[in-house]
C-alpha cells in the first residue's frame, strides 16, 4: 500500500467519522447528560462498531448486500427501531427533571456505556457499504493481513477520538449548565433528530 493510498485512505476515514450522524448526536447528549468518562467509554463502544462494519466490508458484506438486499433491509429496519426506541425514551423524559448534587443524572457503567456506543454504532448498518467503498477505492488486492489490521486500528483511533472530542465539548461546565436551564427542550430536541435519523436510515 503506497503512502498516497493510505492518507486518501485516512482523509476518508476521518470524514467518515466526523459526518453527523447517531454516533456524534448520542457522543454529544452523553457528554452533557453523564460527563466525559462515560462519554468516552460510549466513544469506545462506537469505534469497536466501526470496526465490526469495516471488518465486514473487509469480508465481502457489500457484496452479500447486493445479492440479498433482503439482509439490508432487515438490518435498517432493526437499526432504525433501535434509534428511534432511544428516541421516544428522550422524549418521554425530557421534562424529568434532574435530581443528583451536581445536576446530572448518575452515570451509567463503563460496560453500559461501551454497549450503548457500540449499539448505537450498528444500529447504522450504512458504514458496512462505506467502508467497502473504502476499502475498494485504496486498498490493493495482496495488501499484506498486518496492513489491514493497522487500517482498522486507524478506523478505531479516528472514531474514539472524534465522538471523545465531542463528549468533551458538552461536557464542560458551561456547556452542561446551559443544558440544565433548557433541559426540556434539548432533550426532545435530541430525541426528535435521532427519530429523524433512524427514518431517514429505514428509508434509504
Amino acid at each position: 500500500m503506497t503512502l498516497a493510498a493510505f492518507l486518501a485512505f485516512a482523509g476518508l476515514v476521518i470524514f467518515a467519522a466526523i459526518s453527523p450522524g447517531p454516533a456524534v448526536l448520542m457522543s454529544a447528549r452523553t457528554g452533557l447528560t453523564e460527563g466525559f468518562r462515560t462519554g468516552l467509554m460510549l466513544a469506545m463502544g462506537i469505534g469497536a462498531g466501526a470496526v465490526v462494519w469495516a471488518s465486514a466490508a473487509m469480508f465481502g458484506l457489500n457484496l452479500l448486500f447486493a445479492v440479498a438486499p433482503a439482509l439490508l433491509w432487515a438490518l435498517k429496519i432493526g437499526g432504525a427501531a433501535y434509534l428511534i426506541w432511544m428516541a421516544i425514551g428522550l422524549w418521554r423524559d425530557a421534562s424529568t427533571p434532574l435530581m443528583t448534587e451536581d445536576s446530572r443524572p448518575l452515570p451509567r457503567s463503563a460496560l453500559s456505556a461501551f454497549r450503548l456506543g457500540l449499539f448505537t454504532q450498528l444500529a447504522n448498518p450504512k458504514p458496512a457499504v462505506m467502508f467497502s467503498a473504502i476499502f475498494l477505492g485504496t486498498v490493493p488486492q495482496g495488501t499484506p493481513l498486518w496492513v489491514y489490521g493497522a487500517l482498522l486500528a486507524l478506523i478505531f483511533t479516528a472514531e474514539t477520538a472524534w465522538n471523545s472530542l465531542v463528549a468533551r465539548i458538552f461536557s464542560l461546565d458551561r456547556t452542561r449548565a446551559r443544558y440544565i436551564s433548557l433541559k426540556t427542550l434539548i432533550d426532545r430536541s435530541f430525541g426528535g433528530l435521532l427519530a429523524l435519523l433512524g427514518i431517514k436510515i429505514a428509508a434509504t
